[in-house]
């Protein structure tokens, strides 16, 4: 039985078919997604963390200092760029040229930034040359926070995670963390596709994503 009556110009009956069992699987995946959003909503409090002290383009800010007043959930990207990077990571370069024109919708919600190794002054050109005007970008080059929360080993290697904090009455909690990226699985673990739409979009397409892999100047 046909799921919905609705038809596309030259379909036939056998892409019909296909195309409902198909769209079955997308509702199924659809209903585990709302599932594990609704598990994740209901984790209980993680550690009280260290009110870590970053710099900030206006200078120095706190972490309990980046929860608006209304605002208790606090998300907070790793970007891969370390002090001995020469250029930035270009996923996360790309995954941030996005949402720094979302960013704006994202913050009427919760709070947003990034948080880097390198020294602000790096990150700041960065964003100017990447055209980046609305995201909160700041170092912790100065603090403990990439090696306590594992975006960075210890041989200085930068690794893309992000994590939420809460803020409560005692302090800011740890919440969540894009934990994939440590776990065995059988395929890459794309632990921040949730974030990235690029992906997304190429998961629709026959080309699928291919080996293809953002670049920082598709000029050169």
């Amino acid at each position: 039985m046909a799921i919905h009556e609705i038809t596309f110009p030259g379909e036939t009956e056998a892409f019909r078919i296909a195309r409902d069992d198909l769209l079955r699987a997308e509702m199924e995946l659809r209903a585990k997604i709302e599932e594990v959003a609704l598990r994740r909503r209901e984790l209980p409090l993680g550690g009280l963390v260290e009110d870590y002290v970053f710099e900030g383009v206006e200078g120095s800010v706190r972490l309990s200092e980046l929860f608006a007043e209304s605002k208790s959930s606090l998300v907070l990207y790793s970007y891969m760029f370390g002090p001995e990077d020469e250029q930035p990571c270009p996923m996360c370069s790309s995954y941030l040229d996005g949402t720094d024109g979302v960013v704006t919708h994202i913050e009427r919600r919760i709070n947003f930034a990034v948080v880097v190794r390198s020294p602000i002054e790096r990150v700041q050109a960065v964003a100017e040359a990447r055209g980046w005007s609305n995201l909160h970008l700041l170092s912790a080059a100065d603090n403990n926070f990439a090696q306590d929360f594992h975006t960075e080993t210890s041989d200085g290697r930068q690794l893309p995670i992000c994590n939420v904090f809460v803020k409560r009455d005692d302090g800011v909690h740890h919440f969540w963390a894009s934990e994939m990226f440590f776990a065995p699985t059988e395929w890459h673990p794309r632990h921040v596709d949730l974030l990235m739409p690029l992906w997304h979009y190429l998961d629709l397409t026959p080309e699928g994503r291919g080996d293809f892999f953002p670049s920082l100047d598709y000029a050169s």
